[in-house]
């Protein structure tokens, strides 16, 4: 369980504004959040991760507390072991696609599975510049999963897919996060892209 309690000021066009969630987020659940631009769906995010800080308030999973302004505890990034799929993919340009996943685990079999299931398995030795975009997002998602995480957040996923490989992969997908206990968080600007996507919602903005 993710428990979310937190505000955080934010630099609007129209100047500040303030997000506030508290918002439950129950074991091996899929969130969709949704939203206009600018209301906070990526600094959520980010913030749930430890990529950023809170003004106030507290993100607790289980009994342990990642971040708690008022006993100034806050957990970084590595110890919360966070699989986070970022809009910009955040590949690494020197690391083939295998590479890519046998930084986050060793488990040979658990790296061919995972290939199979992002359609890259004879793209293995190809580097980021030389796959196209919808290639490196299901590569993005695949390292992401590739720690089984406890918690993936997901940072418009599913943009550079067409309908057919999204349609696919979502099938694919919830079948991992059941496998895994995985409660996966995926942000949209787009409500209607995740229609295969069964779970619950939070609006921000």
């Amino acid at each position: 369980m993710i428990a979310v309690e937190i505000e955080k000021k934010l630099k609007a066009y129209n100047g500040l504004q303030v997000l506030r969630i508290k918002k439950t987020f129950l074991p091996g659940g899929i969130t969709r959040i949704t939203g206009p631009s600018g209301a906070g769906k990526t600094t959520l995010l980010k913030m749930i991760a430890g990529l950023i800080s809170p003004d106030s308030g507290i993100i607790k999973t289980n009994d342990t507390n990642w971040f708690d302004a008022s006993q100034k505890t806050n957990l970084p990034p590595q110890q919360r072991r966070v699989g986070f799929v970022f809009q910009d993919y955040a590949l690494f340009p020197n690391m083939t696609v295998k590479q890519h996943l046998e930084y986050a685990t060793v488990d040979a079999e658990w790296i061919t599975r995972l290939l199979t299931i992002g359609g890259l398995e004879t793209f293995t030795t190809h580097k980021p510049d030389h796959l196209s975009g919808g290639q490196q997002q299901r590569l993005a998602i695949m390292r992401a999963l590739a720690i089984k995480p406890k918690l993936l957040l997901m940072d418009e996923p599913f943009s550079a897919l067409d309908l057919k490989m999204k349609s696919a992969l979502i099938t694919d997908l919830q079948v991992l996060f059941t496998e895994l206990g995985t409660t996966t968080l995926i942000v949209s600007h787009n409500p209607q892209e995740l229609d295969g996507v069964s779970g619950d919602e939070l609006e921000i903005g």
